[in-house]
């Protein structure tokens, strides 16, 4: 659409959606010569305009600045903002978080394309400029990205309006630029019909918040390449096709091109050349044998191309990077280069703590380090087109990406979680067949040339309909080298063809092996899966584990990468990490923001712990006599890396070698192993720790890096000696002492438990232990109403009655039993006991038997709990780790020792909740500064699981932010026969798998025991 004047209506109008804008065209950089392209040189005909800009906020369009725009309106005594930036985060307007309702749900009743007036914020911008001497022929403007719809103004007069929050709009400002002072002014507004297309499950900003800049272009310029690097049946020989079109210019007549293909060592392997015809030319060349492109090798070529005038001189050099790879379906399952291909994947939100979406280079450079160091493959850019960087960096690091369209209207067909279609957009409605369309060929255009980009995305949860099925139809035209993706045809099947694969989320193992055990026409694929709400990600195994077992089973994408949350204070200026609701937005999703396996500052979580070693294209199986191989792989040799062997006993090394493995993508072999006789012959617990490291630094990890890992484990029998020595009992009437040399241990019958353990002059217990039956809730607890149904723990965990206290001493003298039972009023059959034998040396073994009842819902923790001062603030394991793990998280745990401050224990998950577990404990320390403290042993045929924390589950479960727990005056020692595990298939009412619960009616018991760590030195 072209015009001369702003209309405001526009923002209204479904069939307007871009006025003046330019078409979309390839992301190529252009130069003057050839060694600036080849070294990446920054565009000398390229100038940018981010930094500062004048800025005016209005709450809605009627209390605008309206005529701000003209040469006369002086905006000098305006505000500052940062460009990019969001409006929001720079002190302006609501900061909002909503997942799937629209944002102004309750409080505005439009519906589409009407919008809301009342609130519909509106960012001024004003930049002045003067225009540069580089930019010497035609002007243009290029922003990256602004929300949701703006209108652009230079020197008073009207340029053009966009909308496309996420992909690049450009205008030509030839006509208007002068000489000396341009005011370039921008008037951006949140709401627009856009915005019904733009329900992701994010923060809602708005602003210029990607890059702004002119350009200009030569005499001949390439608007637009089409690079297509495709392989022979073979997946050997290499052709290579580009297609160019140039801009409509004068100098256009006699232009030609000069292509030459280079490889990663600069060596030219193929050449051609050819002569524009009515602006367009095709370039084939023949490259011969090349080195495919694949995450696990992405070799980059480069195809320069040397654009000449009608004189034969050099106006336009151009180098664009192209892989070589051929994505096809075979047989109803995705291949990639004749392989069939598992993506092993994650959903990333574009977000930084600070700057929202207005992300750094340095942010996706961490990024993708990140992904590709924890066996990462695949990234879904959910939900919309991210910067241009991102998808370079996949290029060249190897990712598999799902390049997503700007596209979801959750809102209006999903309502609290039913399927209500009444009034969908884009459905049917042809009058936004033309913007969703848009959309799609903003992506396709811009985006094209990136090898990493295997599969185009309709969008996200805009249920189904004509609109989105002709968006796949232009996908397919337009690049048949590419597949489609569309999850939302799963509720209405008659557009089923909007997808090439079968496509869900958050279904069940169960559900997905029906559906792979149905002959189905499509492969399979989770485009959302194992939702990493808090704690979250158990089970993931029974996900991957299909990986070997169904052909047509290609992977899943975990939501998601990173928490969205945002960093500001608290009333008392402390910073901290902040969801929907702590800015008095309303309406919010509060903290379904915090969905990720690596925290919104970008720090790991715990969960990368399990995704790393489940994500593993190479599985390491050790004995005592070898290490067997498998290798993933489809292209790699494990070759690429060294092969190392630790082994452990009772977590100190005893033993290490290092060697190499060469087996081939697809195989398997053993590599033998010869543990020395004198090294296993002593009695203890034994380890073996294979890994595959990196021979030499990566792009994405220095050398030394893990990429694979296996374990076994097993023991050598000791002789159990008893403690010799004798003790001293005294029965008082309320206390019952047992002492012995260098300890006094005390037990209580009015208490009705252990209420004093005294190693020469220090006193530990602070808090006696009683029986624990609940857990802080988890975030996926509490999606499925687990409190609901549980909560009667949480009262049992509170209150308890003794009903027997026993009192035996050994004949021997050398040790003496005291045995608690406690009943509970949630039901007259439960029963715990625990039973303290205190030995001669001073050690006390705890067992804990639990007496099932009928008719109880499934106990959280079946656990003993107490306190200690909060001066024992260190720790030092031997057990699962060294991450917090469940026992439906525990894979990518290994057996080690590995110490942390107890401060440190605790995850700081977006809303307090259960964490810091380890399971497999065989010894626990903690101790002072000082090094004196409690050491907690179990036997390793019976490890018992144990959390270490500042804070009790209670204290944990009242917060709703770190801020509200009191400041540590304890350390809080749980150890438990069993935690049920924390879940992850989504987090709104999966339960955790049932092999991973504790029924209430299944006698556990577990044992342990409290020694002194220093004791005969204090």
């Amino acid at each position: 659409m072209k015009a001369t004047r702003a209309d405001i209506n526009w923002l209204s109008d479904p069939t307007v959606y871009r006025v003046n804008r330019l078409d979309a065209h390839s992301d190529h950089r252009y130069y003057g010569t050839m060694e600036e392209a080849e070294r990446k040189a920054p565009m000398a005909m390229r100038h940018g305009l981010n930094g500062g800009w004048k800025f005016s906020y209005a709450v809605n369009a009627a209390s605008r600045i309206e005529n701000f725009y003209k040469q006369d309106f002086d905006c000098s005594g305006w505000d500052d903002i940062q460009v990019p930036g969001h409006i929001q985060m720079q002190g302006y307007g609501q900061l909002q978080y909503v997942n799937t309702m629209y944002p102004w749900d309750g409080l505005d009743a439009v519906r589409p394309p009407a919008i809301p007036v009342v609130s519909n914020p509106v960012g001024s911008y004003v930049k002045h400029f003067r225009k540069p001497e580089s930019l010497n022929g035609p002007v243009y403007i290029s922003f990256q990205g602004v929300e949701s719809a703006f209108y652009v103004w230079l020197n008073g007069e009207f340029v053009g309006y966009a909308e496309d929050s996420f992909t690049p709009s450009e205008f030509d400002l030839t006509p208007f630029i002068q000489e000396g002072d341009n005011k370039l002014a921008v008037e951006v507004y949140q709401r627009s019909s856009g915005a019904w297309l733009e329900d992701q499950d994010f923060w809602r900003f708005s602003g210029i918040f990607r890059d702004v800049y002119l350009y200009t272009v030569p005499e001949v310029h390439v608007r637009d390449l089409f690079i297509h690097a495709d392989l022979d049946d073979s997946y050997k020989q290499g052709t290579l096709k580009v297609d160019l079109e140039l801009l409509e210019q004068a100098g256009n007549a006699g232009a030609s091109v000069k292509l030459e293909l280079k490889d990663a060592e600069g060596v030219v392997v193929a050449a051609g050349e050819g002569a524009f015809a009515d602006g367009k030319l095709s370039v084939s060349v023949e490259a011969g044998e090349v080195k495919p492109w694949s995450a696990e090798a992405p070799y980059l070529y480069s195809v320069s191309l040397s654009v000449l005038n009608a004189q034969g001189q050099l106006v336009e050099a151009i180098v664009q990077k192209a892989g070589f790879r051929r994505f096809e379906m075979i047989d109803k399952v995705m291949h990639l280069n004749g392989k069939r291909i598992v993506f092993k994947g994650v959903n990333r939100h574009e977000f930084n703590v600070r700057r929202g979406r207005a992300i750094t280079a340095e942010d996706m450079i961490w990024d993708i380090k990140t992904i590709k160091a924890n066996n990462m493959n695949a990234v879904r850019t959910s939900h919309y087109p991210n910067q241009t960087l991102w998808y370079e960096l996949c290029d060249e690091y190897g990712i598999y990406l799902i390049d997503e369209m700007n596209l979801e209207s959750h809102g209006s067909w999903q309502k609290m979680g039913a399927v209500e279609p009444s009034w969908n957009v884009p459905g049917n409605l042809p009058e936004w067949q033309g913007s969703v369309l848009d959309r799609a060929e903003s992506m396709l255009e811009r985006d094209k040339n990136h090898p990493s980009i295997l599969i185009w995305s309709c969008g996200n949860e805009s249920y189904a309909g004509e609109v989105i099925l002709n968006a796949t139809k232009y996908f397919h035209a337009k690049d048949p080298s590419r597949l489609v993706h569309y999850e939302g045809v799963f509720h209405n099947r008659k557009y089923d063809a909007t997808s090439d694969m079968e496509s869900r989320m958050y279904a069940k193992p169960a559900d997905i092996i029906e559906y792979l055990e149905s002959n189905p026409s499509k492969p399979y694929i989770s485009c959302e899966y194992m939702h990493a709400m808090g704690n979250s990600v158990g089970g993931m195994h029974k996900y991957t584990e299909l990986e070997q077992k169904y052909p047509m089973y290609q992977g899943g994408f975990i939501w998601d990468y990173m928490d969205q949350s945002i960093m500001t204070k608290d009333r008392y200026g402390k910073e901290f990490f902040a969801y929907g609701g702590d800015f008095g937005d309303r309406p919010t999703d509060y903290s379904f923001c915090g969905n990720g396996i690596v925290f919104a500052d970008r720090r790991v979580t715990p969960k990368m712990q399990e995704v790393k070693f489940l994500y593993q294209n190479v599985k390491l199986v050790p004995s005592r006599t070898g290490v067997k191989v498998i290798n993933e792989n489809l292209f790699v040799n494990t070759s690429e890396w060294d092969l190392t062997v630790r082994v452990y006993r009772d977590g100190v090394e005893v033993f290490g070698w290092n060697g190499e493995t060469a087996v081939e993508p697809g195989s398997e072999d053993v590599v033998p192993l010869s543990l020395p006789a004198e090294v296993t012959k002593i009695a203890g617990e034994y380890a073996v720790h294979a890994a595959l490291v990196l021979k030499r630094d990566e792009l994405w990890a220095e050398a030394g890096h893990e990429v694979a890992f296996g374990e076994y484990v097993f023991e050598v029998a000791a002789e159990e000696a008893v403690p010799a020595g004798s003790i001293r009992v005294v029965e008082g009437d309320v206390n019952i002492g047992v002492m012995g040399d260098g300890f006094t241990i005390q037990f209580s019958k009015g208490v009705g438990s252990l209420a004093s353990i005294r190693y020469g002059s220090r006193e530990f217990i602070a808090a006696p232990p009683v029986p624990q039956f609940w857990r802080a809730q988890t975030d996926n607890d509490k999606g499925y109403a687990h409190g609901y149904d549980a909560g009667l723990w949480y009262a049992a965990s509170l209150a308890r009655k003794c009903l027997k206290v026993e009192l035996d001493a050994a004949a021997s003298g050398d040790r003496v039993t005291v045995a608690f039972e406690y009943g509970f009023s949630i039901s007259a059959d439960l029963r715990v006991r625990t039973t303290y034998t205190v030995f001669a040396d001073g050690s006390i073994e705890v067992k804990t038997d639990y007496k099932g009842a009928a008719g109880l819902p499934n106990v959280p923790i079946v656990g003993l709990t107490f306190k200690l001062s909060a001066d024992y603030d260190q720790t030092e394991w031997y057990a699962m780790g060294p991450e917090e793990n469940y026992i439906d998280r525990a894979f990518g745990a290994r057996l080690g020792t590995f110490s942390r401050a107890v401060k440190d224990l605790p995850t700081p998950y977006l809303v307090p909740q259960e964490t810091g577990n380890r399971t497999g404990v065989r010894r626990v320390r903690i101790t002072d500064s000082q090094g004196f403290g409690l050491q907690l042993s179990a036997a390793p045929s019976a490890p018992v699981e144990c959390n270490v924390s500042p804070w009790t589950a209670f204290e944990l479960e009242n917060a709703a932010h770190w801020y509200e727990l009191p400041q540590p005056h304890y350390t809080v020692v749980t150890v438990a026969g069993r935690q049920m595990g924390v879940g992850g298939d989504d987090s709104w009412g999966a339960p955790v798998h049932p092999e991973y619960l504790i029924p209430a009616d299944r006698d556990l018991s577990f044992t342990f025991t409290i020694s002194a760590v220093d004791r005969s030195t204090i």
